[in-house]
């Protein structure tokens, strides 16, 4: 086990937390209006009285946006911490389906999934997981492997329930948070450590995915009322609802 230099883990922040802005930008770009209708709840935001175009475009946009970028982040946060945990314990990403990381530490192999916070599945995946961890454990027996195989599901934020997150979950361990980050780094206070190299050049970055946020939403806006609002200058609700709804059995 190596100590821990923050000043390691504040080099790898800024030299790739632009990646996650990038993306951010990339996301938006990506997005097609339609596509953006199909999966959002068009009885919400009529309930919710929703009158002018760019209203609507902003609130299905945002809703869209919030979802993918804790995808996106969850992504970044799954590299920082095999980063972190390489430099500790010379942990590596690992190869195994479902697997995010695998390290020695003392006589144990762990393997980790890595998650962004504790209520990031419904039970089906959750079983996957838990199927993930099986048949990794069975990799390393088919090797000849004689070292005690220790699952873990790692959360980078929050916590399960207060001072519970070393509690066992059938056939792994559930760390979340400041438990995690101790988990893979040894250094109990890194969880706070790695907030401010996370605002490098955040200003700027954000400054350009303003700009593009505000042409996706003009963009968007100018297609809406061409195709969805009536002469009047309404929401054509009917209209909406049979272009996310109508079908046939």
């Amino acid at each position: 086990m190596n100590q821990l230099d923050i000043a390691d883990v504040t080099k790898y922040v800024e030299a790739n937390i632009g990646d996650f802005h990038s993306r951010r930008v990339d996301k938006l770009g990506e997005l097609k209006l339609k596509d953006v209708l199909k999966r959002k709840n068009p009885y919400l935001f009529k309930a919710k009285n929703i009158l002018t175009a760019q209203d609507l475009i902003r609130a299905i946009v945002d809703a869209f946006i919030s979802s993918s970028e804790e995808g996106i982040f969850g992504n970044w946060l799954e590299g920082l911490a095999i980063h972190v945990n390489s430099l500790v314990y010379g942990g590596r990403k690992s190869g195994i389906p479902g697997i995010d990381l695998e390290f020695m530490k003392g006589n144990d192999l762990f393997i980790v999934s890595i998650k962004s916070g504790p209520d990031w599945g419904n039970d089906s995946q959750v079983k996957k997981m838990v199927d993930h961890f099986n048949s990794a454990r069975a990799v390393f027996k088919t090797s000849g492997s004689k070292v005690n195989v220790t699952a873990v599901n790692g959360c980078c934020y929050g916590k399960t329930t207060p001072r519970n997150n070393y509690k066992k979950k059938g056939d792994y361990f559930k760390y979340c948070g400041q438990v995690f980050w101790e988990f893979i780094s040894g250094n109990n206070e890194l969880y706070k450590e790695i907030v401010e190299p996370l605002g490098y050049l955040a200003h700027k970055k954000n400054d350009d995915y303003e700009i593009a946020y505000a042409k996706k939403i003009n963009i968007f806006t100018k297609q809406l009322t061409e195709e969805f609002f009536t002469d009047t200058g309404e929401i054509d609700w009917n209209k909406l609802l049979e272009f996310n709804s109508k079908g046939t059995i």
